[in-house]
């Protein structure tokens, strides 16, 4: 665009001609490093859903997490809640194996949620908490389903950074599990 309208203007005059090139010449340096923080800050940021790789950040024994389905809706799960994902990647000797379907809670996403005083909250990555291991469907003595609690991560620590939205996810054993609470 600036070496258009140099073009155009330097047609003119001479003196002239010489500002806009040295101009374009500007305009072609500095527009580079706008068109690289223009794409830095263009960076897409969606919801979790299907597909997406989360990365584990307790001691279960699962690295990476893929989301098979979110609990939450239809478009997909957000900062707090809960998620059916298969276990992409695991440590030899953890509680967790490679191809297993879990549940797990989000504790950090790169799609930002707003506060009530106004803030808002983003993290770099997608990460979740194994709460439980998906089991066949196994009835009660009584005949009735068992019913499946995700509120107990399977792993004893969690690493990182946690939001305190977990509180009013009732999700408080991850809160005292966590480092350092954002």
């Amino acid at each position: 665009m600036a070496a258009a309208l140099a073009s155009r203007l330097s047609k003119g005059r001479s003196l002239l001609g010489g500002l806009c090139n040295a101009f374009s010449g500007l305009m072609s340096s500095s527009n580079g490093m706008m068109n690289g923080s223009i794409l830095s800050q263009q960076q897409h940021r969606s919801f979790i859903q299907m597909g997406t790789i989360l990365k584990s950040v307790d001691n279960s024994g699962a690295k990476e997490v893929m989301c098979i389905q979110s609990l939450r809706g239809k478009k997909g799960a957000r900062l707090g809640d809960i998620i059916v994902g298969s276990v992409k990647d695991a440590i030899p000797k953890g509680k967790v194996k490679k191809g297993m379907v879990v549940y797990g809670v989000v504790v950090r996403a790169a799609m930002q949620k707003g506060r009530a005083d106004g803030s808002q909250v983003r993290f770099d990555d997608n990460a979740v908490v194994v709460v439980g291991i998906k089991e066949k469907k196994k009835k009660n003595s009584d005949g009735s389903k068992r019913k499946f609690e995700y509120n107990q991560p399977t792993g004893t620590r969690v690493f990182g950074p946690v939001p305190h939205e977990m509180r009013l996810r009732k999700q408080l054993k991850i809160l005292t599990l966590a480092q350092h609470i954002v």
